[in-house]
């Protein structure tokens, strides 16, 4: 088994900006002499997330509102009294989307449904530069 670590860096709106980055994830796989294996991502930070889903603009559209109807980004929430950024609800979307995920390949080649892309979601107040970890496990 062989371990690699790199990194991808993203340039994001902010405010629930989903962002689909299956090609560059399988691109970054490319660049090592793997068969199979798996990858994790992972978001150092506390207003991000990682999921699968079929990115699709009316799907984008209903995730967008579902976090909206869940964790509403208009309210007062007791971390806007720590910092003073109004960005509690990005920490609270992030913490319930979760910061990793971990996705097989095999023949190098990510191992998703039809369907599945790899989204990171930006749920801060605004544009942001992002460098996601990746560590790539295989032989």
């Amino acid at each position: 088994m062989k371990l690699f670590t790199t990194y991808l860096t993203l340039t994001t709106k902010g405010s629930t900006d989903v962002i689909d980055i299956t090609d560059r994830v399988q691109a970054q796989l490319e660049n090592y002499n793997l068969k199979e294996g798996q990858i994790v991502l992972f978001v150092p930070g506390s207003t991000g997330g990682l999921t699968t889903m079929e990115f699709e603009p009316n799907l984008v559209k209903d995730i967008k509102n579902a976090f909206e109807n869940i964790v509403p980004k208009n309210i007062d929430y007791a971390h806007h009294m720590t910092w003073g950024d109004h960005n509690g609800h990005s920490h609270i979307r992030a913490s319930l989307l979760g910061s990793s995920l971990t996705v097989p390949f095999k023949e190098k080649k990510l191992i998703l449904g039809a369907w599945q892309q790899i989204v990171f979601i930006d749920f801060d107040t605004s544009r942001r530069n992002r460098e996601l970890v990746l560590q790539i496990i295989g032989s």
